[in-house]
């Protein structure tokens, strides 16, 4: 075989080698692109799941302030109570002891009959029923 002929076959083997890399590289960019969507269309998904998770996250955290803020007022509300039954105790010694009240609460008096029994006001009773009415899950 001659030189040209050498080289025109050396030229053609190439030039098939270049074709054949160009339809790859085609195909590797068609599918690159395919995962470029897919990998949008996942990462859309997951960043409106974070928006909703975050919005979840905030009215739970929202409720928490809230609930705390409500627990703090009921704290101050509770806090002085016993100071007021020991007030209330020591101011009325001539009727039936709230001491007594107390333990017919935690028998299941209810406020009417401390008013009628205990000669106690409607209030007084209330406030000791409130106090000593034992709670669930408890034992006294």
């Amino acid at each position: 075989m001659s030189e040209f002929a050498m080289l025109a076959a050396a030229l053609a083997f190439v030039a098939l080698l270049c074709v054949a890399l160009g339809i790859v590289c085609k195909g590797l960019y068609r599918n690159q692109q395919r995962l470029l969507a897919e990998q949008a269309k996942r990462d859309a998904v997951r960043d409106a799941r974070i928006r909703e998770l975050s919005k979840r996250l905030d009215a739970y955290l929202t409720g928490s302030i809230r609930m705390g803020e409500e627990l703090h007022e009921l704290r101050r509300v509770v806090a002085p109570l016993p100071d007021k039954v020991s007030q209330i105790e020591q101011r009325d010694p001539s009727s039936l002891s709230f001491t007594q009240a107390a333990r017919l609460v935690g028998m299941g008096a209810s406020v009417d009959d401390l008013t009628q029994s205990c000669g106690l006001s409607k209030a007084e009773a209330e406030l000791i029923s409130r106090l000593h009415t034992p709670k669930a899950g408890q034992s006294q």
